[in-house]
């Protein structure tokens, strides 16, 4: 379980996670261009300076998978464990499953006008181009979604 003093070393901006919610995004930011992250089978791609938004689904021990998201050192296992090392996390929530993992992902990229970087990025089991999506601009930290 993510503590007081873990949020406060993260500098986590918000962090709000309910047991009975399935989805979640987390937003993250990436100071400065990377060239050349590897990110499992899916090979090396060039990530630039801004915000990064991830969105994933749990159907259960969702606060475990969240808080899974933000460690560093860990057995990469999902696409956002090999670029998590070089992001700074600033907000997860969680949502009911209402709109599904695909249509929440869709609904903030729209909302934040972000545009994907890595094709299959997080969405290996859907038909979506990716989960993950960048936007150079400031954004909410999903309060009130």
């Amino acid at each position: 379980m993510v503590t007081v003093e873990v949020i406060k070393q993260l500098k986590l901006i918000h962090y709000s996670v309910q047991e009975t919610d399935t989805l979640y995004p987390v937003k993250a930011w990436l100071p400065e261009d990377m060239s050349a992250i590897p990110i499992g089978k899916l090979g090396q791609f060039h990530f630039p300076k801004g915000y990064y938004v991830y969105a994933g689904s749990a159907k259960r021990n969702i606060r475990a998978r969240v808080d899974r998201h933000l460690q560093i050192d860990k057995k990469k296992r999902w696409h956002i464990d090999y670029l998590r090392p070089y992001l700074q996390i600033e907000a997860v929530q969680t949502y009911p499953g209402l709109e599904g993992e695909c249509g929440l992902f869709q609904r903030l990229m729209r909302e934040n006008a972000g545009t994907m970087p890595v094709k299959g990025f997080g969405s290996s089991d859907c038909r979506c181009f990716s989960h993950l999506f960048y936007s150079g601009e400031e954004m909410p930290d999903f309060i009130g979604f």
